[in-house]
């Protein structure tokens, strides 16, 4: 299985990051990881994710796991579970105002290896994510 993770610590509660995190028309003005959603960010929905690293194509991920404010699951891949992606992102408050955020993306599936190698390396645009969050989330809160 391969994977991609980021861990923040963000001046901000929960609430202000889900706000965020769930605002799919808002990302693009915050998150340069990302073009553009369309879609709703909600249980159950479909939506298409834009990305610079991948001009062109959109990738449709089904919100399979929405628990407010605290834990969000993305999941998309090919048919029959031959390569499934799976991103989660979780709030954790510390109790001080902060939140530690955190987001992991697991490629599984017979075809995971084949299919990786396909996939650009990703680290950066997650470490992107993060900082773009905690910038967000602590100009919202002033800070």
């Amino acid at each position: 299985m391969r994977s991609y993770q980021v861990t923040k610590t963000i001046a901000a509660e929960p609430a202000a990051l889900w706000a965020l995190l769930t605002d799919a028309p808002a990302y693009p003005r915050w998150n340069k990881a990302v073009d553009r959603i369309e879609g709703t960010i909600d249980a159950g929905e479909t939506i298409k994710v834009h990305v610079p690293v991948n001009p062109g194509r959109a990738f449709p991920v089904k919100v399979t796991t929405f628990e407010p404010p605290r834990r969000m699951v993305w999941a998309g891949g090919l048919p029959l579970g031959l390569f499934k992606g799976e991103r989660t992102c979780r709030l954790e408050p510390k109790g001080d105002g902060r939140t530690e955020f955190s987001m992991q993306e697991l490629y599984s599936g017979p075809l995971a290896g084949m299919m990786f190698r396909q996939i650009p390396d990703l680290t950066a645009a997650f470490e992107d994510f993060g900082e773009s969050l905690k910038k967000a989330a602590e100009k919202q809160q002033g800070g």
